[in-house]
């Protein structure tokens, strides 16, 4: 799993432990061909909800980006999506 939090880039393995702080910026993406799995755990709780409310948005045939943005909002977080050029560009990912 390709990470980056604040400035650093990592490349997390199987088994591997990575902090991501809070009010830290950060993203994560699969750099292989084949899927990954990764286990998520946030404290305090409450947040598990954000993952399976954005699961369900991502899920519909054309995201509504009005409704990530709400939810995003509900959850405090700020999103950056001007980073998904940047970080596809420099990680030889592809979007979409």
């Amino acid at each position: 799993m390709g990470l980056e939090v604040g400035e650093t880039v990592l490349l997390a393995r199987p088994g591997d432990l990575v902090l991501k702080p809070r009010g830290v910026p950060h993203a994560f993406w699969n750099p292989a061909d084949e899927p990954a799995r990764m286990l998520e755990v946030v404290t305090p709780g409450g947040f598990e909800s954000y993952f399976e409310e954005i699961g369900e948005i991502l899920a519909a045939p054309g995201p509504d980006l009005a409704a990530l943005g709400e939810l995003a909002a509900r959850y405090g977080l700020m999103m950056d999506p001007m980073s998904v050029p940047r970080l596809a560009a420099e990680h030889g990912l592809v979007v979409g």
